[in-house]
């Protein structure tokens, strides 16, 4: 199962981060979200990760193409999360670049799982809780029913995410068998801020899962 931890900020985080063999991290270019990470900590970052065995992504909310071409070209990104309302032909126009594509559905019943037929030419599916009105689009410590994903057999690779912390990773793992899990706030101390020790915690009751 891989793992990805988003909203990394700091050389630090990232360090423990490989050391824990977590295959992404995500930097959020997104104003409103707590964890918006700047141009030059995300060129830090990249160019720190190019020692290390993990893979940066770039995390956008319905962001203008042109500004997503332009950062993956300046970082180098090969990975790109959208977590809006993008659509297929949006999808298309990115991967022109030669990147790789997450793309994330929000689920709130089993009729969100017909979402997944209008995207073919993303890469990895990510299913999240379905945010309301006045929450960020992800990053929230919330969950949807994963009932609903529990026997999900589709062929492209997902990631599930939404609440996912040390306290429930074992019941994921045996339960619901996800490709993937992405996390942020199942990892931080307070709002924004990633914890190493509880990172170190979260890997711990992973591999005794």
């Amino acid at each position: 199962m891989l793992i990805k931890i988003c909203g990394i900020q700091k050389i630090d985080t990232l360090i423990c981060c490989s050391n824990n063999n977590i295959n992404f991290f995500g930097m959020i270019f997104y104003d409103k979200s707590p964890r918006n990470i700047k141009l030059e900590d995300a060129l830090t970052l990249q160019s720190y990760a190019k020692k290390l065995n993990i893979k940066g992504v770039g995390v956008f909310v319905n962001e203008k193409i042109e500004i997503i071409k332009t950062l993956i070209n300046k970082l180098s990104l090969e990975y790109i999360q959208i977590h809006g309302d993008e659509d297929e032909n949006y999808i298309k126009d990115i991967k022109s670049l030669d990147v790789s594509i997450i793309k994330k559905i929000s689920i709130k019943n089993s009729d969100d799982l017909k979402k997944i037929e209008k995207f073919p030419s993303s890469d990895y599916l990510l299913f999240d809780y379905s945010p309301k009105k006045n929450e960020l689009p992800g990053g929230n410590a919330r969950s949807f029913n994963w009932d609903i994903i529990k026997d999900l057999d589709i062929k492209k690779p997902w990631f599930l995410s939404g609440g996912i912390n040390s306290s429930n990773i074992q019941y994921i793992r045996k339960k619901i068998n996800p490709f993937g899990v992405d996390l942020s706030s199942g990892v931080e101390k307070k709002l924004g801020i990633k914890d190493n020790d509880i990172i170190n915690n979260f890997i711990d009751q992973l591999n005794n899962a």
